[in-house]
């Protein structure tokens, strides 16, 4: 008697073979419903000790869900617990700077006679120079080991050229009351028990009328040009804000901020500020608040055929027809007399007070990090013709819009940029400020101050660590890590045959990761403790 046989499940006509799913999609999605990265970078780690060499998946910590889901809702959980435990603290963070040891000062003494020994041979010897220099930066790097942090002093004497510019307020910006600023970062306590702080949302001024879903009532008259400069030197905008925000309120507020594109691309500012501001005095900060652009004027464009030519003689840009140099960044900035451009806030100011440990603050949270795990382009998704064509006119301003003092941009206004090659490219900038994806929003999507938790990012995951390690300590599941400076790292090189696969690797990575969720979960029933009064109802019984 012959076994009966089973059909394969590829078998049927092409299109029911075209439906089923690749195996790819498939360890795709198995990886991102355990949380396992879908792209993750091999490393090669080396125990010195017992000489066991292995390849290890490294997450690939993309913010953005399209590229990552897993990485992505890992960093955003990050950040809302970076945000909740900063909004709402009632002490100071201790963030007190350890007294220099012994090694440090030797150390520097040290490097100081190397730094006056090249003093002394670098306009006469360049060989004996370059051995001192190598020597004061392997001094440099054991600073750096001990724990320093900040800028030492450059070898070379930088030579700085002072542009003075008036630092009187403008005539039409309000003035502002200026206070001592104290250390404190906490707010008020109001009637012995409640600690509120605020929700403030910020935007750009308007450059038209739009439609409701954000594209110009009428294209031509839309100002353009101060869209481009304004969303570019935002940031700028908004750090001021904090400095003025500061010197009224008398105190150091602190702050977690979150940057997003509003449908018509302007970028505005969602802002947690630790501690309680009268409304009044964040609508006076925002109306006298200006960032001034000492820029060369950079208003028409020179070179829109004819582009400039690199020469390497002089390695400097000519013009295509007189063959002069054209001017550099430091001699246009020294003949600016008037700011090339000046940004302010909007009308539209919005702030709320909120107490901590509530509903409300918890909603809040979540609406900071919204759009985290999207790119600025997936936030605004132009899904009418109108709009991908403001997309389209906004872009194209952007793209002549220059986005710093090093940008290839400038050439085609006849300045040469800083740290100019012959690599550079006129008019083409591989900055963010000039991608389509991005309409203008260059920086940080999150901006968080120094004192807000006292805590990294990096911080905040060593505590979730340690956290899930006490919680399996407490049942018995030890989870040795071995030490730090017996393993070596070692970016794997590009067609390495030692190498595994990437597809093994995530299922690697997925079966640990079902292993310790199980483990975990174990020690969740057993924090959580017995449902009922009888022993025999132990749910850590039940889950061993």
């Amino acid at each position: 008697m012959t076994a009966e046989r089973t059909q394969p499940a590829t078998s049927g006509t092409r299109a029911e073979r075209m439906r089923a799913p690749l195996a790819a999609d498939v360890i795709r999605a198995t990886a991102e419903k355990h949380g396992v990265c879908i792209r993750p970078f091999t490393m090669e780690v080396g125990d010195t000790t017992t000489g066991e060499l292995r390849y290890v998946p490294v997450p690939c910590g993309s913010t953005v869900e399209s590229v990552c889901l897993p990485c992505a809702r890992k960093a955003k959980a990050l950040r809302q617990a970076q945000c909740r435990e900063g909004w709402h603290m009632t002490e100071e963070p201790i963030l007190t700077a350890e007294a220099p040891s012994e090694n440090h000062k030797e150390l520097l003494t040290y490097r100081a006679d190397l730094v006056a020994a090249y003093r002394d041979v670098v306009e006469h010897d360049q060989a004996e120079a370059e051995e001192l220099r190598e020597e004061v930066a392997g001094v440099d790097a054991e600073l750096r080991q001990l724990g320093m942090r900040g800028r030492l002093p450059a070898l070379d004497i930088p030579t700085k050229r002072t542009v003075k510019r008036s630092t009187r307020r403008r005539q039409d910006a309000p003035n502002l009351p200026r206070r001592k600023v104290a250390k404190t970062t906490v707010g008020r306590e109001y009637a012995g028990k409640f600690r509120p702080s605020m929700f403030v949302t910020l935007t750009c001024d308007t450059y038209g009328p739009v439609r409701g879903d954000g594209s110009p009532v009428d294209p031509s008259r839309y100002d353009y040009r101060r869209a481009a400069r304004d969303a570019v030197h935002f940031s700028a905008l908004v750090d001021r804000w904090w400095q003025n925000l500061r010197r009224v309120v008398g105190w150091d507020a602190q702050y977690f901020a979150t940057v997003e594109p509003q449908k018509r691309t302007a970028p505005h500012l969602h802002a947690a500020i630790r501690g309680a501001i009268p409304h009044d005095v964040i609508r006076q900060v925002t109306e006298a608040t200006y960032h001034q652009v000492w820029w060369p004027n950079h208003d028409q464009v020179l070179y829109a055929e004819r582009l400039p030519v690199w020469d390497g003689d002089t390695r400097a840009f000519l013009d295509p027809d007189t063959r002069e140099p054209l001017i550099t960044w430091d001699d246009a900035v020294d003949q600016v007399e008037d700011p090339a451009h000046v940004v302010t806030f909007g009308r539209q100011v919005h702030s709320k007070g909120i107490l901590g440990g509530t509903e409300e603050a918890g909603r809040h949270i979540g609406y900071l990090t919204k759009y985290l795990t999207k790119s600025t382009g997936e936030v605004v998704e132009a899904d009418t013709a109108w709009l991908r064509d403001h997309h389209d006119r906004l872009h194209a301003e952007l793209s002549v819009t220059p986005c710093s003092p090093r940008c290839a941009v400038w050439l085609l206004y006849g300045v040469q940029p800083k740290g100019v090659t012959g690599k550079t490219t006129p008019g083409h900038c591989k900055g963010r400020a000039h991608r389509r994806t991005t309409l203008g929003l260059p920086g940080r999507r999150v901006l968080v101050s120094r004192k807000w938790s006292g805590k990294t990012l990096d911080d905040h995951k060593a505590d979730r660590k340690v956290f899930v390690a006490q919680a399996l300590a407490a049942i018995g599941i030890e989870k040795p890590q071995p030490d730090p400076a017996r393993l070596v790292w070692r970016k794997v090189e590009p067609g390495d045959p030692q190498v595994p696969p990437r597809p093994h690797l995530v299922m690697r990575a997925i079966a640990e990761r079902i292993t310790w969720k199980a483990e975990y979960d174990r020690a969740l029933l057993a924090a959580a403790g017995p449902p009922g009064d009888g022993p025999e109802t132990s749910a850590t019984r039940h889950a061993a």
